[in-house]
């Protein structure tokens, strides 16, 4: 097996233990059952908005220690959060108890950032394609377990929905050991990372004996190059010849060359603040003056930020739609958006990018206006099955853009760049639910029951809807101006000869003769 492939697939068994929590498409029948009796008012207002907090609190903060540890120690770490979470939830009983899980879980959501970077981290650049394809299809296949082994366990009453959270304690357990099993990185994007300009050291090692060839090949394949660890893109130039700089001796290994003669060692690795700093505002300013990177990414934004929002609390509106209980399809319904959105996702895949770009605003606005609708409609419904199905259409319509947003978003940027630009998006959305949070739910807001609230949320999407509407009526109102004029220009210089042709016309009498 290829080193590369091995390491994708070590991070990708990791990521479906991660994802297999079976108790979650129940949590809050669980919650609000006998063993905890917690009321869904209490739920609504003491307990999920503290996840939120501590989610947009720890952002930031995880992603950059991430980098500064190189991701394996926060993938441990998030693994172990995953056994303290369920811990707490099978043997406590108090509110205070499910406030500080809440806690816990918003660092828990924080620290998937290491699980998405480290691979961007340990893996080539020609590999980037295939390896996120398989990271996100091990995440989905985890997400739709989890709803079908949910969902026939609880209909079968081979368990309740509190014996679930034995089978999530488990698979965390799994997921801790199966981290130890990673190999380190020795770089970073940022932090750690080779300097651009120190060249790489040919001829002996100073010990004088020569590495040997295969296992620095396969070391090189896996590591970043100079170049790649330093954040610069294949967009950038060096000032260093062909024969002397680390890109192309990097590129000698991942072709397979052989190198006969002399032996080639990149620099160290080093921690450096300074650098770090430059680059991340580099590969900021570099994505942001892009007008698409811009528009892509504020609706990425701001709809993730809708979309997670109604995920936290949609158990909730299923719960108050049917009070009786009469009918638990919760794991089923998540099962099947996760199926339909991979298959969206698939679709996405084969449809040409330059079409959504050409009628991003307009595509943005019906999307965005059917979300809302969608959404708003779930307020008012009374039937389980009702809510259900417009749930899991809003969300198959939410992953399809999502995708189609990141392919398009992800062709503007630096390479290295990816998971900074994709932080900020998850950043700007999960601080866009936190205000959503605080307005509907908290007691300094609306105090809303969860009614109300996705009559919010679905207006939401409808403001959302809104704005790009004008924005799109705006560009098309200046790019018909702007037709019209340049057509006017070419009308004007087609109408008026140029003098040379006038005087070739007088001069000739046989044009003169026919004039006559």
């Amino acid at each position: 097996m290829q080193p590369w492939l091995r390491v994708s697939l070590l991070l990708c068994v990791f990521g479906f233990f991660r994802e297999l929590r079976v108790s979650e498409p129940f949590v809050t029948e669980f919650l609000s059952g006998e063993w905890r009796d917690i009321e869904p008012e209490q739920l609504n207002r003491d307990v999920y908005p503290i996840g939120t907090y501590s989610q947009v609190a720890l952002l930031v903060f995880m992603f950059l220690l991430t980098d500064v540890l190189r991701y394996k120690s926060i993938i441990v770490f998030s693994a172990c959060l995953g056994i303290v979470i369920w811990s707490l939830l099978l043997w406590t009983e108090t509110l205070t108890a499910l406030q500080v899980v809440q806690v816990l879980y918003g660092a828990y959501m924080a620290s998937e950032v290491a699980y998405y970077t480290y691979i961007y981290a340990k893996i080539s650049r020609e590999k980037y394609q295939q390896v996120t394809g398989n990271t996100r299809a091990a995440i989905l296949l985890g997400r739709f377990l989890s709803g079908v082994i949910s969902q026939v366990l609880v209909s079968t009453g081979a368990m309740n929905v509190r014996d679930l959270n034995y089978i999530t304690l488990g698979t965390q357990a799994v997921s801790l050991l199966w981290s130890f099993l990673l190999p380190p990185v020795k770089t970073s994007v940022y932090f750690y990372s080779r300097d651009e300009d120190v060249k790489p050291t040919s001829g002996t090692v100073a010990n004088g004996s020569a590495p040997p060839a295969q296992p620095q090949e396969h070391q090189d394949e896996l590591e970043h190059s100079g170049e790649n660890a330093s954040g610069v893109s294949h967009k950038s130039s060096t000032n260093e010849s062909a024969d002397n700089s680390p890109k192309d001796a990097n590129k000698n290994v991942e072709t397979g060359d052989t190198r006969t003669e002399t032996a080639t060692t990149l620099p160290k690795a080093h921690f450096s603040a300074s650098r770090a700093v430059r680059l991340l505002w580099k590969h900021f300013i570099s994505a942001y003056r892009q007008l698409p990177v811009v528009q892509w990414s504020l609706w990425w934004a701001l709809a993730m930020a809708g979309f997670i929002q109604v995920q936290v609390y949609v158990q909730l509106l299923w719960h108050e739609i049917d009070q009786q209980q009469g009918t638990l399809f919760n794991g089923g319904a998540e099962a099947l958006l996760t199926l339909l959105g991979a298959i969206s996702a698939l679709a996405a895949g084969y449809i040409a990018n330059r079409i959504f770009e050409q009628w991003a605003l307009w595509i943005l606005t019906v999307c965005s206006g059917l979300q809302g609708g969608l959404i708003l409609y779930s307020g008012f419904a009374t039937n389980i099955w009702v809510a259900y199905v417009l749930y899991i259409l809003f969300g198959t319509l939410y992953l399809f853009m999502v995708t189609m947003a990141s392919a398009i978003v992800a062709k503007y940027l630096e390479e290295d760049s990816f998971g900074l630009i994709f932080g900020i998006n998850m950043f700007v959305a999960i601080g866009v639910q936190a205000l959503l949070t605080l307005a509907t739910i908290s007691e300094r807001g609306l105090m809303l029951d969860p009614r109300d609230q996705f009559k919010v949320y679905g207006g939401y999407f409808l403001v959302l809807s809104i704005i790009y509407l004008i924005a799109a009526i705006v560009a098309s109102v200046a790019r018909l101006l702007q037709l019209r004029k340049a057509a006017t220009a070419t009308t004007r210089e087609s109408s008026s000869p140029a003098p040379s042709t006038i005087e070739r016309r007088c001069d000739s009498p046989t044009v003169s003769g026919r004039m006559e």
